[in-house]
């Protein structure tokens, strides 16, 4: 940027400053990538997106230097958040933990092979990297909407799942057994 305020040319100084900003969206929580679903799948206007803009980037003098500089909103198409954010039924925020960690590729295995590797444990909001997939720790507790998590999961509880405790069935025991034999 302090080499680009020496320039006396204005498009000089433009075409950093959005070259820096896209640097420091790429290290933020946001990227721009035509891949979505764990990186199995390519959106087709994110990829129309991003063609657009390269398309328009190959004579800048008279596209985004001149006064077609709004076909930079081309690139708002194909971002997307490197973060996992976890919602209830509500959409309130809901903590849970999750395992972050190297995505392995499972296609062909037998059984439940596992899907990350090196992971670590964390709560979300979670940042992920670039290569970094998530799963949840207690994958009994909670069911996912989703079945890569990325971005927004709405979680909801399994009403399958088996809680430690059950007070209801304590209560009753104990009900019963204060009770006289001829009332049982």
């Amino acid at each position: 940027r302090q080499l680009a305020e020496h320039s006396r040319d204005a498009n000089h100084l433009f075409v950093v400053r959005i070259a820096q900003g896209l640097l420091h969206m790429g290290k933020g929580l946001i990227s721009i990538s035509p891949f979505h679903s764990d990186r199995s799948l390519i959106a087709r206007p994110a990829m129309a997106g991003l063609l657009a803009f390269l398309h328009a980037c190959l004579d800048m003098k008279h596209t985004i230097l001149d006064k077609l500089h709004y076909l930079l909103y081309h690139l708002a198409v194909p971002m997307y958040p490197r973060f996992l954010l976890t919602l209830d039924d509500n959409l309130d925020l809901h903590p849970a933990s999750v395992r972050v960690g190297q995505a392995v590729e499972t296609v062909g295995q037998a059984g439940r092979p596992k899907t990350i590797t090196g992971f670590q444990t964390h709560t979300t909001p979670v940042l992920l990297g670039v290569g970094d997939r998530a799963e949840l720790a207690a994958p009994d507790e909670y069911i996912a909407s989703s079945s890569t998590l990325e971005g927004l999961v709405i979680l909801r509880k399994n009403p399958n799942a088996e809680s430690e405790t059950l007070p209801a069935d304590d209560d009753a025991a104990t009900a019963a057994a204060d009770k006289p034999d001829d009332a049982k």
